[in-house]
């Protein structure tokens, strides 16, 4: 492991590159940033799921010149062919190939994993990883299923190995300050916090018959623990998000980004109770499964959670199309991705006339720095410097946010308001009881500890 084989670089501090989107940065330019480093001073990483985000991730990790790719796994060849002409073009010759993620934790010069997988996918790939002895980078949700979620927690708390989840809000400089002034008590008493998600980009996913699956593509090794089903276009990449064999739709997916802020700026928990109530409203005869329309409220002792999401419209709270609001006596704090204000509250004067405002307005852009770049980097001086406290968005961090989305999830299912017990770990209505647990097929056995 890396740890023990070479001597770790001493540096606090880690070279960041630029200050554009890391989703979707000029692979030419990254040749340019990166600098020679000798072998015993170089992290060695292969990625697991190579399609979307993981790539980013990993991309965004190659900024750091101590990285250095040496594998990629995907399922489908023509992606592992598309991705290794993508890093050709930084001057990355090409690494080693896996069509099976286990083979690839068996390489012993692999030092950290990157896991870029779909939702169902993640408790498996990361519980072997750790049992392998690899550093992780586990993309956001860390689980398709409460039971999962529990498993991987366990599993990395009794390990000594650094795991970061893909969460970087946690590392944008203007979502931490908004917290710390959510935290600094001037919007007074909070009595609610929103998050939501409107996503105007998303049109209907079309009904298509079921086919082979494309030349090159280990359609079975993809499926994995999922159920049995003939491969369809719409579940394959980047719409699996939408059906509930391996994902949990909008709610797992922006959910876990806002709620875990909404979470953090709260101090929150689990939720006392769950309601949620939506369907497909936009979309209704579109072949995606979860809602395209959701709200879902959590109850709290002296305040509640809402989240709020819908397909197919921009037009979300305060003029946002997602953020999360926290509204307190004083004022509301609105943020999201493009940066944070501060609305005021105004003591009442009578109707139609102008108040007294109860604090000053404040307005923040989001400045220059990639969320994403931070939080690789993080990951990165935690994997050298073997301090887990470092982490911007450790397993608990990831744990909480997809404990509560899969809360909300539950209780869109069951239609019912629905109410946890936090000594048992488990909802106090049999019928949500029955949807916390993971359900592997194909032979594939839920890892336990």
């Amino acid at each position: 492991m890396y740890h023990n084989r070479r001597n770790f670089i001493k540096k606090s501090s880690l070279a960041l590159a630029g200050s554009g989107a890391a989703f979707l940065f000029p692979m030419e330019l990254l040749a340019t940033l990166r600098k020679k480093v000798g072998p015993n001073d170089q992290i060695n990483v292969g990625l697991i799921g190579c399609k979307g985000m993981g790539f980013s991730d990993l991309t965004s990790m190659l900024k750091i010149s101590e990285t250095n790719v040496m594998a990629l796994c995907d399922v489908d060849e023509a992606v592992l062919k598309a991705r290794t002409e993508d890093l050709g073009k930084a001057g990355i010759k090409k690494p080693l190939w896996y069509r099976d993620y286990r083979k690839l934790l068996e390489n012993k010069d692999i030092d950290v994993v990157i896991i870029g997988t779909p939702d169902h996918w993640h408790c498996l790939q990361l519980t072997d990883a750790l049992m392998a002895g690899k550093d992780v980078y586990c993309e956001k949700p860390i689980a398709n299923s409460i039971q999962e979620s529990n498993i991987m927690l366990n599993y990395v708390s009794a390990s000594d190995r650094m795991v970061q989840i893909g969460q970087w809000q946690r590392s944008q400089p203007h979502f931490v300050d908004a917290i710390n002034f959510v935290h600094s008590g001037k919007l007074g008493n909070i009595r609610l916090a929103k998050a939501w998600a409107y996503q105007g980009w998303m049109k209907p996913v079309p009904v298509v018959a079921d086919s082979a699956a494309p030349e090159g593509v280990n359609y079975k090794m993809w499926l994995g623990p999922a159920p049995e089903r003939a491969f369809n276009a719409n579940r394959f990449h980047f719409n699996f998000r939408w059906f509930w064999d391996y994902a949990g739709g909008l709610m797992t997916d922006w959910g876990v980004h806002l709620l875990d802020y909404a979470l953090y700026g709260m101090k929150a928990g689990t939720p006392k109770s769950v309601m949620a109530l939506g369907g497909k409203f936009a979309y209704p005869n579109d072949a995606s499964e979860t809602p395209d329309t959701l709200q879902t409220v959590f109850e709290y002792d002296g305040f509640s959670i809402l989240w709020e999401h819908a397909t197919g419209i921009d037009g979300g709270n305060y003029g946002r199309n997602h953020g999360i609001a926290f509204i307190g006596n004083n004022g509301t704090l609105v943020v999201d991705r493009n940066g944070w204000e501060v609305i005021p509250e105004e003591e009442f004067a009578g109707w139609g006339k102008k108040g007294t405002p109860k604090m000053e307005a404040v307005s923040y852009d989001k400045g220059n720095s990639s969320g994403l770049d931070l939080h690789t980097a993080n990951f990165i001086d935690a994997v050298k410097s073997r301090d887990g406290s470092k982490l911007n968005a450790p397993i608990k961090v990831g744990y909480d946010a997809a404990l509560v989305s899969h809360m909300g999830n539950v209780a869109f299912k069951t239609g019912n308001r629905i109410y946890w017990d936090e000594a048992s770990g488990k909802f106090k209505e049999e019928e949500a009881n029955k949807l916390i647990t993971a359900n592997y097929q194909n032979g594939w056995k839920l890892p336990m500890l």
